[in-house]
């Protein structure tokens, strides 16, 4: 509801980071014309890029023969009679013109060119699954094949990063763009791949939000997580319970004016994850983390009385009223409103850190807010302290815990786990994109431990949990909390380039993992970072190119 302050402080952030490097992308400030060289960067990379040598990484690649060449003359066939097979080719196109400067025409398959590019559905290819895909490269055409859109779609990112990474510029680069030959079978590990943005602590618009769902698509992440209410602030529109954004909305931390989003602005946001086939989650986190909520609504306060709104970043001060009829009548309203506004699977109902709650009021509304979520037609995710109440038959529990995370929590954890509750592992001191490199790294934090880039990847879902079963693990999420982070700028720092390391453990086969395999081809992005205008943090521990 309000349009983006400029905020300087990343300029400041910058400076004080110099000591362990910054990676600045030129692309935001110029458009994507700045040249590399320019820029003081040595962006050297091969004309033709080892198949393969992406992130993640492919599960079979295949090379042979020569490279296909994108020309002046290349088309993009699709299936005409399939609306959404021609939004594919003309997000293709439009990924792919600005930088090479051809006109490439999205055309019926069955009249394409020969030399072109092809999106083809094969829905009798079931081992590709529902996101699987195929690409085969030669010197007379590429074709990508898929069982189901979202491959195609999963496709077109390994495309796009097999081709100089030029080619995410704005304006005409020289080229060649070449493919190299050969054959990429590719499907996930885990079906759930996800990040979560806290735009509740800080606020950030839609533009910003569409920002960061384009680069998570790009890594083949296929679920975006909103956490859209806090102490700090509540971002839905709610209509039902208006003040809960008039007021509750108003602020965030640090003290700065919030913001909020429309039930339209909120579509509009679904819609284009959507369009890049990412599932959104929102989350209303309750019965703690809801001072927003109680300075809005002192009904919904034990003792009637509203506290004043909250601008600092303490945690389980707050919790809802669990014994209030009027407790129920809120959520009801807020679920429905919320998971009609969603066509996704789930809704997040948080649970974590309700320390203002005690055990015996926790599990009353756990048990009388699940069956809410059902009623409307959606999964419950929480927290996994939600496992210290039941959770619902089907739920989801995100596990945030740390390698020190007491043994006796880890096992209720698991036991839920053993008796069926899928598991998305997010453990703070390896996922959480918020944690600090290093000490000398300006935003963040560290009660988590310092989370350098080896860490965050180097570890392995299917055994992290001890007493886990392998089959209960649905995937993984790399949350981004917002306490210290106030503009595009620092979620860049912060998530880049942990992020990409965090969408390969949950797409990438376990036999792929490998660290010393991983950091080269993540060097090799650093010059698609800059392209893409992303600010970047030039961990010692990766052999990026020389600036």
């Amino acid at each position: 509801m309000r349009q983006r302050r400029t905020i300087p402080r990343l300029i400041g952030s910058l400076l004080l980071f110099a000591t362990a490097g910054v990676g600045c992308g030129e692309a935001a400030a110029d458009g994507g014309g700045t040249d590399a060289k320019a820029s003081g960067r040595a962006a050297v990379e091969p004309e033709v890029r080892p198949l393969g040598r992406i992130v993640p990484a492919p599960a079979s690649v295949t090379p042979e023969g020569e490279p296909y060449t994108l020309t002046a003359a290349t088309t993009i066939g699709v299936d005409e009679t399939s609306q959404e097979s021609r939004e594919l080719g003309r997000y293709l196109a439009g990924l792919l013109r600005p930088a090479t400067g051809f006109p490439l025409p999205v055309v019926d398959d069955r009249a394409a060119a020969g030399g072109g590019i092809r999106l083809r559905l094969d829905p009798d290819d079931t081992a590709l699954g529902d996101e699987g895909y195929r690409l085969r490269s030669a010197p007379e055409g590429l074709v990508l094949t898929a069982r189901a859109h979202a491959g195609l779609f999963r496709g077109v990112q390994t495309l796009r990063q097999q081709l100089p990474s030029a080619v995410e510029r704005k304006s005409v680069q020289p080229g060649p763009w070449k493919i190299a030959g050969g054959t990429v079978t590719d499907a996930p590990r885990y079906a759930y791949r996800g990040a979560m943005l806290d735009v509740a602590r800080h606020f950030f618009t839609v533009d910003e939000v569409k920002r960061f769902i384009d680069q998570l698509a790009l890594y083949k992440v296929n679920t975006l997580h909103l956490h859209l209410s806090d102490d700090q602030g509540w971002r839905i529109a709610v209509d039902s319970w208006p003040r809960l954004t008039t007021h509750g909305g108003s602020t965030e931390v640090g003290g700065g004016a919030g913001g909020f989003y429309t039930k339209a602005q909120y579509r509009e946001i679904v819609d284009y994850a959507a369009s890049r086939y990412q599932e959104v989650v929102p989350e209303i986190d309750m019965p703690g983390h809801t001072n927003a909520a109680l300075a809005s609504y002192p009904e919904l306060t034990c003792d009637g009385v509203a506290p004043p709104l909250y601008t600092g970043t303490k945690v389980g001060f707050s919790s809802l009223c669990v014994p209030k009829p009027v407790t129920y009548d809120f959520v009801d309203d807020v679920v429905r409103e919320i998971a009609a506004l969603t066509p996704g699977r789930y809704l997040h109902i948080g649970g974590d850190e309700a320390h203002s709650t005690s055990h015996a009021d926790y599990v009353t509304f756990m048990n009388k807010v699940q069956p809410v979520v059902a009623a409307y037609g959606k999964t419950v995710v929480g927290w996994h302290q939600l496992t210290a109440a039941t959770p619902a038959k089907g739920a989801l529990v995100q596990y945030w815990g740390l390698d020190r995370t007491p043994a006796e929590e880890k096992e209720r954890v698991a036991a839920a786990a053993r008796n069926g509750t899928g598991l998305i592992l997010s453990p703070a001191d390896r996922t959480y994109l918020d944690m600090k490199y290093t000490k000398d790294t300006p935003l963040g934090l560290a009660w988590a431990g310092y989370v350098e880039v080896r860490r965050s990847y180097d570890w392995n879902p299917a055994t992290y949990l001890p007493g886990a079963p392998e089959g209960a693990v649905r995937g993984v999420e790399a949350p981004l909390w917002t306490e210290t982070l106030a503009s595009t700028g620092d979620l860049d720092l912060m998530a880049f380039p942990r992020l990409p390391g965090v969408a390969e453990l949950g797409w990438s086969p376990a036999a792929t993992h490998d660290w010393d395999a991983y950091k080269l081809r993540l060097a090799e992005q650093a010059p698609r970072f800059e392209a893409l205008g992303i600010t970047w943090y030039r961990s010692p521990e990766v052999p990026w190119p020389a600036e």
